[in-house]
């Protein structure tokens, strides 16, 4: 136990963010949310995102999403992470701009490494993107993912654990709504 909570420090830091209680050192040690969404804004916040957090919200489904807009350059809050590691499962919802967004690429990092290390559990939405351009990275993804490994030369393993988690986190169980 002692080892991944150290791991998810460094992860926790890495990505910004600053470990100050034990409470936010390891993966769902409690729930604060039952569904945490992770979802690129301009493209789903004001459609798709909104009527599931309010039909899960009316079965009693307590639903964490981030209201708020981000400004560019902004790295991932702290209370994000901290939303994550407390829901027992999330929704990841793949769109079309999805992976142009760091933030959501390191939301959805934080999400697979929470899988990773305990029984969290994750359901994609391939929301008008084809699910194997987000397993390979390829098709809409494709032109994000070189451009983050140009801007990201220098830390490699970013773009790469980014690829990785994206690949994991596809091949879940999850649902297809193209042209629906």
């Amino acid at each position: 136990m002692e080892k991944s909570k150290s791991g998810l420090k460094r992860f926790w830091n890495r990505l910004g963010g600053r470990s100050s209680s034990s409470s936010s050192s390891s993966c769902n040690s409690f729930y604060r949310y039952d569904v945490f969404i992770s979802f690129r804004g301009p493209d789903t916040r004001n459609s798709f995102v909104d009527h599931l957090s309010s039909h899960l919200l009316r079965k009693g489904i307590f639903v964490f999403n981030d209201n708020h807009k981000l400004q560019k350059g902004e790295s991932i809050s702290p209370q994000l992470l901290q939303a994550i590691q407390h829901s027992r499962l999330s929704i990841i919802v793949f769109s079309e701009n999805y992976a142009s967004s760091t933030w959501c690429l390191d939301e959805m990092a934080a999400i697979a490494y929470c899988k990773q290390r305990s029984d969290h559990t994750v359901f994609p939405v391939f929301y008008d993107v084809d699910p194997s351009h987000v397993r390979h990275q390829n098709g809409v993804y494709k032109n994000d993912f070189v451009s983050h490994r140009s801007k990201f030369r220098n830390d490699r393993d970013k773009v790469r654990g980014w690829e990785r988690a994206m690949t994991d986190l596809a091949n879940s169980a999850g649902w297809d709504l193209r042209d629906k």
